[in-house]
């Protein structure tokens, strides 16, 4: 789980860049807006009409009429004609990289219909070398009536690429045929813990795979490209830039962390904390729930983690050396929420911060 900040003319609070202010001689500014109803968070001056930044640091709020002295050659001036400005978004949840991953995959968000579904991946396929993978995701089969996708579906257009297909949730995914070879996946083969292969009535894997099953096909896709990341972190950017989004916390996990890490990596990227799940979610029926699913009557959801494996994760998260970590578990069915809570009784309040993801 990772937090990640953007420079960015909006973040700052005014109230922190007095001091910083003070140390400079002659200050001359980059940018200067004016003209513009800026929101500071501070109670002293909740509102004011110009800022100035130098370095993509506030030099200066307040009126006007105190902004000339820190104009100089080069300094760009922009009338914001009473536009607002405000400092920038924290989304507190998101997945970062694998959302900039999907910008560049096969998008299957908003398809209401099994041809179109089917079209896309056709097209993807034209343009996919032999044997490479095809990626993509974002499909909701509540669009086209709420039956699942299958690998039969597009088997056809993808004789030699193996495909996987995210669910718009993360929690389930589908894969063809090709695929399921790939990963061994037969009618023989059981549910992992905390996961489901779907079958159908004679038993066999359409090539539907929920939460940890989903491993079994995931474990085979090549790694992603440090190039590929590297552009995945640009295109995501720039979307949550152009949102006014500028911190994120990112709950991901893209490398392993050692005794001797260092918890600051960088000015802009720190680490955040630790993030596990303990159930599924809703869209896949895989929510940990006391009574069963209504059109699913033997489905309770699925337990993705031992709730032992939960807790020495939280315990143990602190004593790496690092600073004090934040523990964020996914929880989503009522269950799954009462036994994380339960868990949480548990841990020193002390020495421990952990929240329940999703409510």
């Amino acid at each position: 789980l990772f937090c990640i900040t953007f420079l960015s003319l909006l973040l700052p609070n005014p109230t922190y860049f007095w001091a910083w202010k003070s140390q400079l001689s002659q200050p001359v500014a980059d940018l200067v807006l004016r003209n513009g109803v800026i929101y500071t968070s501070d109670d002293s001056l909740p509102f004011a009409d110009s800022m100035a930044v130098a370095n993509g640091r506030v030099l200066r709020v307040g009126n006007r009429s105190f902004f000339q002295e820190l104009e100089g050659y080069g300094t760009q001036v922009l009338d914001l004609g009473g536009k607002v400005v405000v400092p920038g978004f924290l989304d507190s949840h998101v997945h970062f990289i694998d959302g900039g991953l999907q910008m560049m995959q096969v998008k299957l968000r908003g398809v209401n219909k099994k041809e179109e579904f089917i079209r896309r991946i056709k097209d993807a396929a034209q343009s996919t070398k032999q044997g490479s993978w095809i990626l993509g995701g974002g499909w909701n089969n509540d669009l086209w009536g709420g039956d699942l996708p299958a690998a039969s579906w597009i088997d056809d257009v993808t004789p030699n690429n193996p495909v996987w297909l995210s669910r718009v949730d993360g929690h389930t995914g589908l894969v063809n045929s090709v695929a399921l070879v790939l990963a061994g996946i037969t009618n023989l083969t059981d549910d992992p813990r905390g996961g489901t292969i779907l079958r159908t009535a004679n038993g066999e894997p359409p090539g539907v795979l929920i939460d940890s099953a989903r491993t079994l096909v995931a474990s085979k896709i090549p790694e992603d490209s440090v190039d590929d990341r590297r552009e995945a972190l640009l295109r995501a950017s720039n979307l949550a830039l152009t949102r006014g989004v500028t911190m994120i916390l990112d709950m991901g996990r893209y490398y392993r962390c050692d005794n001797k890490v260092s918890h600051a990596l960088s000015e802009w990227i720190y680490i955040g904390g630790v993030k596990a799940f303990s159930d599924g979610s809703l869209g896949s029926n895989s929510a940990l729930l006391y009574e069963p699913y209504v059109d699913h009557p033997d489905n309770y959801g699925v337990q993705v983690i031992e709730l032992e494996a939960l807790l020495n994760m939280t315990l143990e998260s602190n004593l790496n050396g690092l600073l004090l970590l934040l523990v964020a578990i996914h929880a989503i069915g009522d269950k799954a929420n009462d036994l994380i809570l339960d868990m949480y009784v548990v841990c020193d309040s002390k020495s421990q911060m952990a929240q329940v993801g999703r409510l």
